[in-house]
Parts: structure tokens; C-alpha cells; sequence
């Protein structure tokens, strides 16, 4: 990294003793930022500084600290004592001599440096390269630049720095960027409120089989429902460039939709169709729908494409309606929404024994089931299974079935080859499907495998971005990557987002333990306490207790969380977590022992887990990621 104030030496011609003082606080503003980011300063140039770091996106990272430190400084200073800088950043081999280093990577970003505005970085197209997917930020190239006296040809980008976003008004929205807001139920009996969501969720289903579109995801969507809300407002905040809403009135068996294609751009009606429809029929509307807006963007549909928006089109109607009900209750995301779910989707293969659907449905019921501990995992794992192995016997074509295939080869079987290829499916059949890129990104992480993590949870984030959960994991992201300051801040957004989402309270817990906030990460067990399961409740005091060096009281809650009425309730790996954290390796590896011996999916966190460092060096270690599939993907 290369720094140079803006218009130093003409500050130094008006007041030489100001300049100095400038200079002085300067480098007092910066070297702490560097310090954090592992930059070692190698030496200044007057008022330049040469900063050396161990990787591309820390020095990154580092300059947009830098600048945004210096803008903070600048706020409230009259013009004259007001400092600005330009960054340049470079990536390659340098000599280390007396000192100093020397080489072509200090020229290039020396010669990088310029091209950047006032407070402003700028970064080679090696650092580039590096950097494009790993981080919340966004780059620009520069066209037409060249670096005096650097003789090979090097792409140069720019930092869009957060505040130009802040005030940069969005004047070009993607129109084959699309959200389905929910469709408004018009039926007398407003308990068909069922049906308008369900319809919702198959219009997104229908248009995210065709590949060249980005459809936002229900989650994100939902949240608009009955909100009095602009359809522009609406665009930027998803920054989609084309809308879809509508309403559903259904008497009887009789159903009239309404749909009308807007754009977001302009609030402009493209086109608008009523479809008069009897329930046996309704199938059709989705697929005509997904063909109309395909035709207006200028989409040209395959027939794979073709034949994916039609599912369901040879469904008995009655089962197809117990599906959306069963889709209604789903969604809800809570243990007695997902028991309703499952009776209905058990209820619609009762009234149609070919209907993929409706396995599909039970097949993701038991999934989350076991995933969030609603039930037993060792249980609700290979129901999973079996259900989505059925799905796909009659129809090869369903990424939700895929999805879950993938997870349960990874997270029960630890078929981790398996799974990778099914979620790849998965992706491949529906790309704007986020719940198969949120779940890749964790396959991604446990082994190691950072770098394409941050691609598909960005991706998934890019296709919800109101999801709690999704959300969440981003703040997971940031705790593997060992970036806790930006994973408490991820989660605390998703706090004011929703103050009732748990899963957010548990992963600013988690950030906060590893900068050694304890006393923070306590006052955050009080709103949890009013939102989670006692056993939950226990599980993240005894490792508050664990990192806070409270063993006693650590092992007192831990035994209890051991007890056989746990069983089925809380991971073992989070107990082994809890005891390596102590240091107390032989109950770590009796509960990995039972963690793997319960199927425990999130054992195969053990090969990134910071708090698994104290036992990596027993041979028992590396004979527990050979067990679990890790030992041949962990990436170093």
C-alpha cells in the first residue's frame, strides 16, 4: 500500500509549523489502522507512507478504514486544516533489504496511487483478482489509465467508498432482476389467505426456472405484505428493475388472478392479464405467467426451462391445494407450523400418490426439522431423504429435492463429494434458489474453503436480502474468517431488522466471546432468554462461562446439558466446543465421539473451529476428520 496527502508541499509553503502538526496527527490516525490489519509500515516518504501486508484484502480492507477514518476527521474542520489522501495498492514479490523493500510491486503501486481521487483508493487488477468476492465492498474499473514507466499493461479499479453509495441516486436497476410481491388476497373468506401466499411463493418458483433471470426470494418479498409502500421505493430497496404483483379471489372452486408486470424504474404497467381460472386448471397460470414475463425482458426460454415452469401441471388439484396450505404453514419456520406443514403435505400424496410436490414439501419439513433440533435429527434426517429420493423418482427436475439430498450427504451421511454434486444440482436447476447457495456456502466453509463460501452467501444474499437468517450467516461468515468486529456488527443488523429473531442474539454472542467481550456477550443472554429454548438458554451460558474462565460453573451447566433428557435437544459438538474451551480434552473427545455416533452435522465445523485448537495436535484429531469425510477436503 502506497499513501500521498493531497497538496502536501503547497500546505507546507502557506505554514510550515501547521503542516508539520498535520502531518504529525496524520500518522497518529493511521498507524493504529494499520496495526489492526497487520500492515507493517515500512517507512514514510515525507508525507507517504509504504505499508507492507501478509494479504490483499487486509490492506484493502485496511485502506477503506484509512480513508474513512480521514473523511470522520474532516467533517467538522474548516478547509484549510482539512487533510486528504489518495491509496494505491499492489500485489506481488518484494525484496526485503535494510529496512526497506524494494521490487516492481512498490513501483506499480506507487504509480497506482495517483490515479485514485481525494480520499479515495485505487487497487491493481492482481489485488483485484484477490479481492472481488471476499468482501462487502464495490470496485470499478478505470478505463483508458496506464502507469508512467510501468511497461506491462495493468488494469486499474477503484474503491466505490460507502458514503459515494449513500449518496449516489440508483438511476439504472437491472429489469431481469425480478420480485413477485405478494399477491393480495381478494376471497371473501380471508382464512384463503393461504392460497394468495401459495400462489406467491409458485409465481417465484416459476420464474426463478428460467436461468436468465434473478428472482428475489420469498423471505426477502413477504416483507412488503400489505406494507403501504411505493412500487419504486420497492425497486430500490431490492434493487430490482422489475415487479410483479397482482391479487387472488377465490369462491369455491372458481379463482380469478390478477398479475401486472411493472417497472420499477418508472412505475410504468408493461402488461396486465386477468386469468378466470377453475382450481383444476390453476397450474397453468404460473407457466403462462413466467412465459409472458420471459417474452417481455426478451428472454428466450429452453425447453428445460419450458418444462420446469409447468410443475405440478398434472397434479390432482385437490392435493395441489393441501400443498399450499401445507407451503403456508411451512414458512412460519416454527415447530408447530412445520408439524402442520408435514400433515398436509402428507395429506396431498394421500390424494395424489405421483405428486413430486408434496414430497418435496416433507422431504424440506424434516430437514429443518432436525436442523433446528425441532425434533430428533437421528430421526427426521433419513425421512429427509427418503422423501426427496422420492420427489426426485418423479421428477428429476427439483431443486428444493436436490437442496436437501445434499445436505443430508453432508450433514448425516458424510458423503461430502455427494453433497457438493447436489448442490451444484440444486444450483444448476434454479439459480435464485437462495436456500442452495446459503447451504453450500456452510459445506464450503467447513472445509476451509473460505474464498467460495463468501461467493455463495453473497450470492444468497443477493436473492433475499431481508432474510434473517441469510443474514445471520453472513455474520457466521465473518466469525470463520476471523473478522469478529464485522460479524457483531453484521449481527446486530439483523437484530434491528427483527428483535426477534434468535439465531442473531446467538451469533453476536459468538463474535463477542472471540474479542473477549464477556461482559457484553452476558447482557445479550437476558433478550435471548425471552426468545429461545431453556436448553439453548443453558448451552450459551456454560460457554460464556467457558471462555470467561468460569469451569466450575461451566461444568455444572455442561453435565446437566449431558443428561440423556437432552438427547435429541442440543448438539453434542457444541458441548465438545464448550469442553475444549476449558481444556479438558478427554470430555472434548467423548462428546465428538457422540456427536459422530448422533450423526451430528455440525461436527464438520471441527476443522475451522477455533475453540478445537487445543486438541489438534492429538492423534485423536486427525482419526476424527478421516471418520467424517473432512481429512481428504479440508483445505490448509
Amino acid at each position: 500500500m502506497f499513501t500521498d496527502v493531497v497538496g502536501f508541499t503547497t500546505i507546507s509553503q502557506i505554514n510550515e509549523s501547521t503542516a508539520l502538526e498535520l502531518l504529525e496527527e496524520h500518522r497518529q490516525i493511521l498507524r493504529p489502522i494499520f496495526a489492526k490489519y497487520r500492515g507493517k509500515e515500512v517507512k514514510t516518504i515525507g508525507d507517504a507512507f509504504l505499508v507492507e501486508f501478509g494479504s490483499a484484502l487486509e490492506a484493502v480492507r485496511c485502506s477503506m478504514e484509512a480513508q474513512q477514518a480521514m473523511r470522520e476527521r474532516n467533517s467538522d474542520l474548516p478547509v484549510e486544516k482539512r487533510l486528504q489522501m489518495r491509496v494505491g495498492v499492489h500485489v506481488g514479490d518484494v525484496v526485503h533489504s535494510h529496512g526497506d523493500i524494494l521490487g516492481d510491486a512498490v513501483n506499480v503501486s506507487s504509480r497506482i496511487e495517483p490515479l485514485a481521487t481525494p480520499g479515495g483508493v485505487c487497487i491493481s487488477e492482481q489485488v483485484y483478482d484477490h479481492v472481488r468476492n471476499k468482501g462487502d465492498f464495490q470496485l470499478e474499473k478505470l478505463e483508458g489509465k496506464t502507469l508512467k514507466n510501468v511497461r506491462v499493461p495493468v488494469d486499474v479499479y477503484r474503491l466505490v467508498m460507502p458514503w459515494e453509495l449513500q449518496n449516489r441516486e440508483v438511476t439504472e436497476l437491472d429489469s431481469r432482476r425480478v420480485a413477485v410481491l405478494p399477491l393480495k388476497n381478494m376471497s371473501p373468506d380471508p382464512n384463503d389467505e393461504y392460497f394468495a401466499d401459495g400462489m406467491t411463493e409458485e409465481l417465484i418458483t416459476a420464474l426463478s426456472a428460467v436461468t436468465n433471470l434473478t428472482v428475489i426470494a420469498r423471505t426477502s418479498v413477504m416483507q412488503y405484505k400489505n406494507a403501504p409502500k411505493r412500487v419504486a421505493d420497492i425497486g430500490k430497496e431490492l434493487s430490482v428493475g422489475t415487479l410483479i404483483e397482482g391479487s387472488v379471489r377465490k369462491a369455491g372452486n372458481k379463482v380469478r388472478i390478477t398479475v401486472q408486470m411493472i417497472d420499477a424504474k418508472n412505475e410504468g404497467h408493461l402488461w396486465a392479464q386477468n386469468y378466470d381460472k377453475e382450481l383444476n386448471d390453476i397450474f397453468t397460470v404460473q407457466s403462462e405467467v413466467a412465459e409472458r414475463v420471459a417474452e417481455a425482458l426478451k428472454v428466450k426460454l429452453a425447453e428445460g426451462e419450458k418444462k420446469r415452469i409447468k410443475r405440478g401441471a398434472e397434479s390432482d388439484p385437490e392435493a395441489y391445494n393441501m400443498y399450499l396450505q401445507g407451503l403456508f404453514y411451512w414458512n412460519k419456520r416454527t415447530p408447530e407450523g412445520i408439524k402442520k406443514a408435514s400433515e398436509l403435505f402428507e395429506g396431498a400424496i394421500a390424494k395424489d400418490p405421483t405428486f413430486a410436490l408434496g414430497y418435496a414439501g416433507l422431504a424440506l419439513a424434516n430437514f429443518i426439522a432436525g436442523a433446528n433440533y425441532y425434533q430428533d435429527p437421528e430421526v427426521t434426517f433419513p425421512r429427509a431423504k427418503e422423501y426427496a429420493l422420492r420427489a426426485l423418482s418423479v421428477d428429476d427436475d427439483l431443486a428444493e429435492a436436490h437442496a436437501v439430498l445434499a445436505c443430508v450427504a453432508g450433514g448425516y451421511d458424510r458423503e461430502l463429494e455427494k453433497a457438493e454434486a447436489e448442490f451444484k444440482r440444486a444450483i444448476e436447476l434454479n439459480p435464485s434458489y437462495p436456500s442452495a447457495h446459503q447451504w453450500y456456502a456452510q459445506a464450503l466453509e467447513c472445509e476451509n474453503r473460505k474464498d467460495e463460501a463468501w461467493v455463495e452467501i453473497r450470492k444468497a444474499l443477493e436473492l433475499s436480502p431481508l432474510s434473517l437468517i441469510i443474514n445471520t450467516n453472513v455474520a457466521d461468515s465473518y466469525f470463520w474468517s476471523g473478522e469478529y468486529d464485522r460479524g457483531a456488527e453484521q449481527a446486530r443488523k439483523v437484530i434491528d431488522m427483527d428483535p426477534n429473531f434468535p439465531s442473531s442474539y446467538q451469533a453476536l454472542i459468538f463474535n463477542l466471546l472471540r474479542m473477549s467481550k464477556f461482559g457484553e456477550a452476558r447482557k445479550i443472554l437476558e433478550p435471548l432468554s425471552k426468545l429461545t429454548d431453556p436448553v439453548d438458554q443453558k448451552m450459551m451460558e456454560a460457554y460464556i462461562d467457558a471462555y470467561e474462565g468460569k469451569g466450575e460453573e461451566a461444568r455444572r451447566k455442561l453435565v446437566e446439558l449431558s443428561d440423556s433428557e437432552f438427547r435429541g435437544k442440543v448438539s453434542p459438538y457444541f458441548l465438545a466446543g464448550a469442553y475444549a474451551r476449558l481444556g479438558d480434552k478427554e470430555k472434548t473427545f467423548e462428546m465428538l465421539e457422540k456427536a459422530y455416533e448422533s450423526h451430528d452435522r455440525y461436527i464438520l465445523f471441527m476443522g475451522i473451529d477455533y475453540d478445537m485448537e487445543s486438541i489438534r495436535q492429538d492423534p485423536r484429531y486427525s482419526v476424527m476428520l478421516g471418520r467424517i469425510g473432512l481429512a481428504k477436503r479440508l483445505r490448509p
